[in-house]
């Protein structure tokens, strides 16, 4: 099969806090962390997704995102590793999963979210998705994409190879699958299986009774520095040992060694051949330091915000809170985007017609960075604190997210916007609308629509004007600003 590998599961967002301890604190006999740095990435199968595109792989993501700020920064994170999201709809709030370090050491885990929200129900696309996949990787970490019942059903029909990555408080795994890769306190958990004379035994006794459960075709049990058993069908298992018991920090190990598998079975290896191959890639990136050396660290630690006086409606925050209230109310959401460069009246004509599609208009908006890369060092003319103040101060503006990519795909992925408006003339022959952003949209079943722009306006030719440089010598109508069709320049 040539479609991608689909990761399926639940996503987190982790965070490692660096820092130093120096003394204790004065009122508690506790060590006190003087944070040096901070870095994100994205946790559960977020991680197993991009382990998967970081060897090369072709990388969709089937997961359930909330409504807040954690869940824009994993687009973000995602967007920039080449992982494709198709996001379910999820209430509550994005889990995240925060460890203080010091020297390399863990001192304390902190975990927020609350208890598991159910996801929502998988649009077409994420089921044609599973139905043309090249491998399939379900990571389940207990927070119930695993259980989404149409999900389920799509896993057991799917033609490609399946990897179950278990999880206690998870369900089963679908009948039929390849190869499911739980470790050893997993298969115990979930085989309940009583300690045998030694610690293969033991290990096999489970994957056995786990494998005949679940109807698998093996089961692989992650051993550790010690690699890993793989039971099949045939009565002796397969012990495949690591190449070398590396010491480190093993934090993503099982999601690197289920990835490695899946990519493997993509390819049409046998599953002792993605077995042996999970083996030696997890032992690798142990020894090479774990996730912080295969991940290193973004440039940017946070998604771009932007505060005024007085006002609630620009950053991520802003627009969570307004799509999660919309949302809620069984409403429309709508969103824009741009660079909005100097505002006149074609963008306020754009945004008036958009406002009037749905219950909340939400502007994506280039930042300064995004904008001077698109169009050059010369732009943009007005910088993105002062553009984004000025769309939030018009009525039918809800709020303004800014974002640093050349396009707005990872603020879509997060906000997953009912209907996603350009203004300007997109229309093909066949009187279609050609957006960028339409096959992006259909992964949640949203829709793209183009609204007339006004004749003559144009911030091009705004600036020429300003600089002294007139229009070119165009005549009337030819600086039409196409709106957002060419970034709302």
């Amino acid at each position: 099969m040539t479609g991608p590998v689909v990761v399926v599961g639940d996503i987190l967002l982790d965070r490692d806090v660096e820092g130093l301890v120096n003394r204790l604190c004065p009122d508690s006999p506790v060590p006190v962390l003087d944070e040096s740095a901070a870095v994100d990435r994205p946790g559960g199968a977020g991680l197993a997704a991009v382990f998967a595109a970081a060897q090369g792989a072709e990388v969709a993501l089937v997961t359930a995102l909330a409504d807040d700020e954690g869940a824009a920064r994993l687009s973000t994170l995602l967007a920039a590793a080449g992982v494709r999201v198709y996001p379910l709809p999820l209430r509550g709030a994005t889990p995240e999963k925060i460890r203080l370090r010091a020297r390399g050491r863990v001192l304390l885990r902190h975990d927020r979210g609350g208890p598991p929200g159910e996801p929502g129900e998988p649009g077409d696309a994420v089921l044609r998705l599973l139905a043309g996949a090249s491998a399939v990787l379900v990571s389940d970490y207990g927070r119930g994409v695993a259980r989404q019942p149409a999900l389920r059903a799509a896993l057991a029909a799917t033609r490609a190879p399946v990897v179950w990555d278990p999880h206690p408080r998870g369900p089963a795994a679908v009948p039929g699958v390849h190869l499911a890769t739980p470790n050893e306190s997993e298969v115990r958990e979930l085989a309940k299986t009583a300690p045998g004379v030694s610690r293969l035994a033991t290990a096999s006794r489970g994957a056995q009774g786990l494998r005949q459960r679940w109807q698998a075709g093996a089961v692989a049990v992650t051993l550790g520095g010690d690699g890993a058993l793989l039971c099949h069908a045939g009565s002796t298992p397969l012990v495949v040992p690591a190449p070398a018991n590396a010491e480190g920090d093993t934090c993503g190990a099982g999601d690197r060694f289920a990835a490695t598998a899946s990519i493997a079975l993509s390819r049409g290896a046998l599953v002792s051949e993605a077995v042996q191959a999970a083996v030696e890639e997890a032992s690798a990136y142990v020894a090479a330091g774990g996730v912080a050396a295969a991940l290193p660290p973004p440039v940017r630690t946070a998604p771009v915000a932007v505060s005024r006086p007085g006002g609630e409606r620009i950053g991520v925050g802003a627009a969570a809170a307004v799509v999660a209230e919309v949302r809620a109310a069984g409403g429309t959401v709508v969103a824009t985007g741009g660079c909005f460069d100097l505002l006149h009246a074609g963008h306020v004509a754009t945004l008036e017609a958009a406002r009037q599609l749905g219950d909340c208009l939400v502007v994506c908006l280039n930042s300064d960075a995004s904008v001077a890369g698109l169009k050059g060092p010369d732009r943009p003319v007005v910088p993105h604190s002062d553009r984004g103040r000025l769309l939030a101060a018009l009525s039918c503006v809800d709020a303004v997210v800014i974002f640093d990519e050349a396009t707005p795909e990872a603020a879509l992925t997060w906000l997953r916007p009912d209907i996603w408006v350009k203004g300007g003339d997109y229309a093909t022959g066949g009187g279609e609308p050609a957006l960028p952003e339409a096959e992006l949209l259909r992964r949640w079943g949203g829709h793209t629509v183009v609204v007339p722009y006004l004749n003559g306006r144009s911030t091009t030719d705004m600036i020429a004007a300003a600089r002294g440089g007139g229009a070119g010598g165009r005549g009337p109508g030819a600086g039409v600003d196409r709106a957002t069709a060419e970034g709302a320049r």
